[in-house]
């Protein structure tokens, strides 16, 4: 006959088993980095206005070409939890493939009405937002944004953010230096809306 206390132990050990495990931390999968490129506007280089709207530049009343979407998203820590007072700065070439850069031999033909820079600051809930224009390719690169996250002025993440099966991806090296189980994690999957295509995307650093 089995003793009552060994019975207790074992049906303790099935209860425990069979509980949901919510009370373990949850793991985010980090995103993954990518290279700055040679384009980053430093601070003299960019409008006075480099707010959360890249489409529209105050002063100007003519809004940049291109398609307008919204991307949005939170940051995170790795243990999922939103990351607040993180600054994300997003940076891009216009319709026209010129980035906002005195190193672009063809920034002379840039769309003057697209901001080229932006960066918005995450609240409490660690989301961010912009509005821009989506992204378009130029000789050697398949369509992209450039993404940078800074806590406490410090450097945190560069990464770049993709289209999905856009077919120039098979041919960029730098897209394809991401693993592929990877990718979902820079891909901005843009929907139809109400009012314009939007992607969430969250970036865990």
């Amino acid at each position: 006959m089995s003793d009552p206390v060994d019975r207790r132990r074992r049906d303790l050990i099935i209860g425990m088993l069979a509980m949901p495990v919510s009370g373990l931390a949850a793991v985010a999968e980090p995103t993954p980095p990518g290279t700055e490129g040679p384009f980053y506007p430093t601070a003299g280089m960019r409008f006075a206005d480099d707010d959360n709207d890249l489409v529209r530049i105050a002063g100007l009343v003519e809004q940049a070409g291109g398609e307008v979407v919204e991307l949005g998203g939170r940051v995170l820590d790795r243990s999922g939890n939103p990351v607040s007072g993180a600054r994300v700065e997003i940076w891009q070439c216009d319709v026209k493939g010129r980035y906002l850069h005195r190193g672009d031999s063809g920034a002379g033909s840039r769309d003057k009405a697209f901001q080229g820079f932006g960066h918005d600051t995450t609240g409490a809930d660690g989301r961010y937002s912009f509005r821009t224009i989506k992204p378009v390719p130029y000789p050697g690169r398949t369509p992209h944004i450039h993404v940078k996250v800074l806590v406490n002025n410090r450097e945190r993440l560069t990464t770049q953010f993709y289209l999905p099966d856009h077919p120039y991806n098979k041919r960029d090296w730098l897209y394809q230096r991401v693993a592929a189980h990877k990718r979902p994690l820079v891909t901005m999957n843009f929907s139809a809306s109400e009012q314009l295509p939007r992607a969430s995307l969250d970036i865990v650093i």
